[in-house]
């Protein structure tokens, strides 16, 4: 063969590798190889019903094929894509940091949101859970940033990240991803899922703390759907939204008032009102997450499926073993499929971190 001919074909054939990739990234065909989920147990269920799907429900000739733009998944944050207690919820701890913590906020902090923050620190500190504190914990984070700017809100989340992890070596707040989770949302991507974040935290918190960082990659934040606190224009004084025009030197500020928890049916009406129809794929960890997964694995047009973290790891993890045992049979109950965080992954945080 000419040596003309030898490079127009090498040409060609580089060509056509690189349509052919691109119409895999089209149209979401994909082959998982072991490097995809490498941080879980060859022999994990989870793992294994979850690739099984993946290659049943992308496969053009299979009766269960969903088209690509109906691949969503969802996901619960806390304890499902992050390090869920340490010692309390995420949220719980940026209240507490901002109202006792923070050089530029503590002494200007109200009697409220002072009293929120102590009983948190109070109950933190015998690893009882924080119960009953869902509307006064988001009003008193509402209150406690009223009239920040968004930017200056992810500021003092960039700040807060910084701070080390109370019971861990080697981790700061920004770094408590679960490693084999990020695993699972970047292989969605490669199979054409578009994956949501549907957390009971604060929306804005959230967007905060995901920002560069390896989960950013993959979800930004237009989908990251979460409790709310309201928004008004800084020159809006006491005027209702709908009576008042945005000016051009307005900036949009907190307005200090607490909307809404995203939990239990909350997020099943807000994945109805933000994405619009129902997820293939629910990821959870809690009783907030069950309506979530049962409206993702109940009466669905397409073959769906909803996966329980267990929290059984109390050696790398804070972990609860009576609440994984209550989840796994919840799970048998409902026909989720559980993830045990001690059985199914080889690591949670990396080989640099340690449970103190």
């Amino acid at each position: 063969m000419k040596k003309t001919n030898k490079v127009f074909v090498c040409i060609m054939v580089a060509v056509l590798s690189v349509f052919v990739l691109a119409s895999c990234a089209t149209s979401g065909k994909y082959k998982a190889s072991k490097a995809d989920l490498s941080l879980w147990t060859d022999s994990a269920p989870a793992k294994q019903e979850l690739i099984a799907y993946l290659e049943t429900i992308t496969d053009p000739d299979s009766p269960d094929f969903i088209p690509l733009e109906r691949r969503i998944a969802v996901f619960d944050f806390d304890g499902t894509l992050f390090c869920e207690t340490d010692p309390d919820y995420i949220d719980h701890m940026f209240l507490v940091y901002r109202v006792l913590m923070d050089p530029e906020y503590k002494d200007k902090a109200s009697a409220f949101e002072k009293e929120v923050a102590n009983q948190i620190v109070e109950k933190s500190k015998t690893s009882s859970p924080v119960g009953g504190l869902d509307v006064p914990h988001g009003q008193a984070l509402a209150s406690a940033f009223k009239g920040t700017t968004l930017e200056q809100f992810s500021e003092h989340m960039a700040q807060f990240k910084k701070t080390p992890m109370p019971s861990y070596d080697g981790m700061n707040r920004g770094d408590g991803f679960y490693l084999p989770m990020l695993q699972i949302v970047e292989l969605l991507e490669r199979y054409g899922f578009t994956s949501y974040i549907v957390t009971g935290t604060d929306r804005f918190l959230i967007r905060g703390l995901i920002a560069d960082s390896p989960l950013g990659k993959f979800i930004p934040p237009q989908r990251v759907i979460g409790s709310d606190q309201s928004l008004v224009a800084t020159g809006q004084g006491n005027t209702n939204s709908l009576d008042y025009q945005i000016q051009k030197g307005d900036k949009v500020v907190f307005g200090g008032d607490f909307l809404l928890k995203d939990l239990k049916m909350n997020k099943v009406v807000l994945i109805l009102r933000e994405i619009g129809v129902q997820p293939a794929l629910s990821f959870g960890n809690s009783t907030g997450d069950s309506s979530m997964a049962d409206f993702v694995s109940s009466n669905t047009q397409y073959k769906s499926l909803a996966f329980m973290l267990c929290c059984d790891d109390n050696v790398r993890e804070n972990g609860n073993l009576t609440k994984a045992q209550d989840m796994k049979e919840l799970c048998a109950e409902h026909g989720w499929i559980p993830v045990s965080m001690k059985n199914d992954w080889t690591t949670i945080y990396g080989d640099g971190v340690t449970k103190k």
